[in-house]
């Protein structure tokens, strides 16, 4: 419930502040070059860093705020047409070294990730790609899931969850996470989504008499912007 709360006060803060630098544009108390800064996809990158990192995505926050850093800084100060040329391969550079950082600690957690093998722990990211894991875990605990232009999807449906159960902290740019998962399981949303969907494509199973069990709980948060999240039994 605590990260609930601190989801909805960094949404909160960020809809006024956009709120008020409009209001102040439009009453010429803003130059109207400031706002388009401070409103801008940049800016959206920025926060939406800033975001995952409050919510311990360390590496998808790190990334959105470098690129979002990145291509800010010709509107802050003036960059020569050279040094311009040199964002996107220093960018995938920078990307590069961070999934090499995150690889080399978790090396041997992703391997069985991708292998189907038995985990308790995942964080995943995506960029321009997409990924299905297969999860054996009996006592799965949970983990982070990062996409942008690209997706993931989880086959839990051999998986036991924990017994205090299981969150998962879900970031969709331009992207989207699903999981497949055992019928009894109660799946709790708590993700914002921006210009994105939260669906549970189980409905019909629950017609047909299945049920759920309160002592199998996995909560969902985070946020999708321009993005989705699915959850479904098939």
């Amino acid at each position: 419930m605590e990260n609930k709360g601190n989801k909805r006060f960094y949404l909160g803060l960020m809809l006024i502040v956009i709120g008020a630098v409009l209001i102040l544009e439009r009453l010429n108390l803003l130059p109207w070059n400031v706002a388009d800064l401070l409103i801008s996809w940049q800016m959206l990158l920025v926060a939406i860093g800033v975001f995952s990192l409050a919510g311990g995505n360390k590496t998808g926050g790190t990334i959105l705020i470098v690129i979002g850093g990145f291509f800010l800084l010709p509107e802050l100060i003036s960059v020569p047409h050279e040094v311009r040329r040199l964002y996107w391969p220093l960018i995938l550079v920078a990307i590069g070294a961070a999934l090499l950082f995150r690889h080399k600690g978790c090396k041997t957690q992703i391997e069985r990730g991708v292998e189907g093998k038995d985990f308790n722990e995942f964080d995943d990211f995506v960029i321009f790609g997409g990924r299905e894991i297969f999860v054996n875990s009996q006592s799965l605990k949970g983990g982070r899931s990062t996409s942008i232009f690209g997706g993931i999807e989880y086959d839990f449906r051999q998986a036991k969850l924990a017994p205090e159960g299981a969150f998962i902290d879900s970031i969709a740019v331009f992207g989207g996470c699903g999981i497949k998962v055992p019928l009894d399981w109660v799946v709790r949303n708590e993700v914002t989504t921006i210009f994105g969907a939260f669906t549970d494509k189980r409905g019909d199973m629950f017609n047909r008499g299945a049920s759920y069990d309160p002592s199998k709980t996995l909560v969902i948060r985070g946020m999708t912007i321009f993005g989705g999240f699915e959850v479904k039994y098939v």
